[in-house]
């Protein structure tokens, strides 16, 4: 009977050293629950990063395809401008050709339409550098967009090494992955936040 007390005096202590070895085990690892509460986090930041981004992708190619459009425009009033000043020197050409006895009135004529297509040439000139103007604009602000884009993809880019640390780190359970983690997480959403606070 005595035997059988002692083995389950035994029994209880082991069972007592297993539990607060899993007590002591938890509270070392405890800190893993903040790693995995800080990926989730970078998770988060890195979802709303690649989604800026997408956005700063699809601007720019916005803003590139108003380029476009203002350069066909302006190139359609350059040659509209050529097509004037071809009728204005043929009938400059005519002017000059007309005799010196020629009829007053068609002498006037020739010379009202010379100065006709010149003022449509002055015209169409200025309309053509507008859309010249807004062609330069809207190529600088696709440099700029795109410029902010590819500093939003280091960002997420970051976020991913970040991320991927964490995860290293609760495998391994070394905790300067973490602090690693955490410092490259913070840099990407400095970066993240500086990009998205410039005004464009």
């Amino acid at each position: 009977m005595q035997t059988e007390q002692d083995d389950i005096k035994e029994l209880i202590a082991s069972i007592k050293a297993e539990k607060q070895a899993q007590k002591e085990k938890e509270l070392r690892d405890s800190w893993t629950k903040y790693v995995s509460l800080t990926l989730v986090c970078l998770a988060v930041l890195t979802a709303i990063a690649t989604l800026k981004g997408g956005g700063f992708t699809t601007r720019t190619l916005k803003e590139l395809n108003e380029a476009t459009f203002q350069q066909a425009h302006a190139s359609d009033q350059w040659a509209f401008f050529q097509a004037k000043s071809i009728k204005q020197n043929l009938y400059e050409i005519e002017g000059d050709l007309t005799p010196k006895d020629a009829d007053a009135k068609a002498v006037e004529k020739v010379k009202a339409k010379v100065e006709k297509y010149g003022k449509e040439k002055d015209e169409i000139m200025k309309e053509a550098k507008v859309h010249e103007k807004k062609r330069d604009a809207a190529r600088a602000a696709a440099d700029e967009v795109a410029r902010l884009g590819r500093e939003m993809g280091m960002a997420i880019t970051f976020f991913q090494i970040s991320v991927a640390l964490g995860g290293i780190c609760l495998i391994t359970k070394k905790k300067w992955l973490w602090y690693s983690s955490l410092g490259l997480g913070s840099f990407a959403a400095f970066k993240m936040f500086t990009v998205l606070n410039t005004v464009i």
